[in-house]
């Protein structure tokens, strides 16, 4: 809970507190109800006096924010924020023990209550039947203006509901009577005047106590509070991050202290940084250009910070930070740049050691199309001779590479008979062929650059009997050969025509190119 270091004031009204729940707790009788009496008299006088501080606390944020111009305007924005919050709930209480003062019957001519005794009247009014008491709305709201108070808060600092069911206070749970009551029974149920008056006044207390505390930290921020570098961390700052194998590694370790009790500010190269405990978060992309013969761009910025010094008065100080930004360099993950293949998924990795999670290449190029892949993967199909490839990473172009593309080459048609490949040299004898087809075979280095885009196939084959200078049958399309063989006799030869054939390309894209090549598979 907040307010650990309290003011003696705010000590006396939490033991008041505690009076008064224990009093409430044991259904005192009416022969202390003078005590009750004096109890909210004592909480009203010490209430006048925190409310009055607390304006005074509002007052000298403002003052002291004004003579920083616009620096502290969101402070100022959060103080009226919280003294208006806190003040709404403390008129609502006090509109509550209005109506409970007039309900009984409200003072005598000496300024006494009429019917300091009357119970019943606050009952039905704070009670009511079936949830319909103001104190159950009024539940809802000390816990709510919890809540919204909380968000003005440091962080750490937690706040403890206001408004609790007998099962959940400290006191009133360990009585068997009291301890299955709720926040309305149990605080204005069979319940004096003077006793539900205390009550408020209390809840009063609390929600200036609350108040105060964080006011108290707004105060800090602009300055008003005694500053305590109460955060004490180590720093280790190295003349670089970065060392070869080899090379002499140097830093400098030393103790470093922030304050929580101000908020100082900072900025970078003239705009505000974010914070985090106390410190600065610069991040900024570094921007190359200008390298040096050895690869590096000397850069450089600026940073200030202000901050209140004990006696108020705004201290500044600027920083300029020098850094190099080293070239980034790249490679193509291969032993030497392979061909490009017009048509083709021509598949490339760039790889960046230097730049290590910051390596996300993008890439775009005239004559091709590009693909992204992950991890600097790209697939380039070119449509031109020439293809010049643009390398950037997080927007910067690091290089452009140029390859010289090829036509993809031709495949080898080769006759196969019966299943096996034919040795047109040595012949096949005429009796044993029956079955006589040619595949078109892709060429090797091609085959094993692109094997995605290496899928050929003849689609326009005529095969016919020769004997001679004349055609003794056919022409038959490949396959089959049946009809030819009954007719084929030792020294006459096969002749096949090849027209065309296809390939298929990575993108399941078919071409066909028109040939005119003839294979002759002699007879014997």
């Amino acid at each position: 809970m907040a307010g650990a270091n309290e003011t003696p004031r705010q000590r006396m009204i939490g033991m008041m507190y505690l009076v008064l729940t224990a009093m409430l707790a044991l259904q005192v009788s009416s022969a202390l109800i003078d005590k009750f009496i004096l109890l909210n008299r004592s909480l009203e006088t010490a209430n006048s006096t925190a409310s009055i501080t607390n304006q005074q606390s509002v007052k000298g944020i403002k003052d002291k924010a004004a003579e920083s111009g616009s620096l502290y305007a969101d402070v100022i924005q959060k103080a009226d924020a919280v003294r208006k919050l806190s003040t709404a709930m403390y008129n609502e209480l006090d509109a509550l023990k209005s109506q409970i003062i007039e309900k009984s019957g409200g003072f005598d001519e000496q300024g006494n209550l009429k019917n300091a005794k009357e119970e019943e009247q606050v009952a039905m009014l704070m009670v009511g039947t079936g949830g319909s008491g103001k104190a159950y709305n009024l539940k809802n709201q000390l816990n709510k203006y919890v809540t919204d108070l909380q968000a003005y808060a440091d962080k750490g600092t937690q706040f403890s509901p206001l408004a609790l069911d007998a099962k959940d206070d400290p006191i009133a749970s360990k009585s068997a009577e009291q301890r299955n009551k709720d926040f309305a029974e149990m605080n204005f149920a069979q319940t004096p005047v003077p006793a539900a008056l205390a009550v408020l006044s209390q809840k009063q207390a609390e929600v200036l106590r609350y108040e105060n505390t964080v006011l108290d930290q707004l105060a800090a921020k602009v300055g008003l509070k005694e500053i305590k570098f109460d955060k004490i961390f180590p720093v280790i700052s190295a003349k670089s991050s970065t060392v070869v194998a080899g090379m002499k590694y140097e830093a400098e370790m030393y103790v470093a202290a922030t304050s929580s009790a101000i908020t100082p500010r900072m900025s970078f190269n003239g705009a505000a940084v974010p914070m985090k405990d106390g410190r600065g978060q610069i991040q900024f992309t570094a921007q190359g250009g200008a390298y040096g013969p050895d690869g590096l761009a000397k850069k450089s910025y600026t940073a200030t910070v202000n901050y209140p010094d004990p006696t108020g008065a705004m201290k500044t100080f600027t920083v300029t930070g020098e850094y190099f930004v080293a070239k980034p360099s790249y490679s193509i993950q291969s032993a030497s740049l392979p061909p490009l293949y017009l048509g083709c998924a021509n598949r490339l990795q760039f790889v960046s050691p230097q730049m290590g999670a910051m390596w996300n290449p993008s890439f775009s190029a005239q004559g091709a199309e590009t693909i992204a892949g992950s991890q600097g993967k790209v697939t380039i199909v070119p449509n031109n001779r020439q293809v010049s490839l643009n390398v950037n990473n997080m927007g910067t172009t690091l290089g452009v590479e140029k390859f010289n593309v090829r036509r993809v080459p031709a495949p080898q048609l080769v006759p196969f008979g019966n299943g096996q490949k034919l040795d047109v040299r040595k012949g096949v004898p005429a009796s044993q062929l029956r079955v006589l087809e040619v595949r078109a075979i892709a060429d090797e280095d091609f085959a094993a650059s692109n094997p995605e885009d290496a899928k050929f196939r003849v689609n326009d084959v005529q095969i016919s009997l020769a004997r001679g200078s004349k055609r003794v049958a056919g022409p038959v399309s490949q396959g089959n050969i049946a009809s030819l063989a009954a007719a084929a006799q030792a020294g006459d030869r096969y002749v096949i025509e090849v027209k065309g054939y296809q390939r298929q390309n990575f993108q399941g894209k078919v071409s066909s190119t028109t040939i005119n090549e003839p294979i002759t598979v002699p007879l014997n």
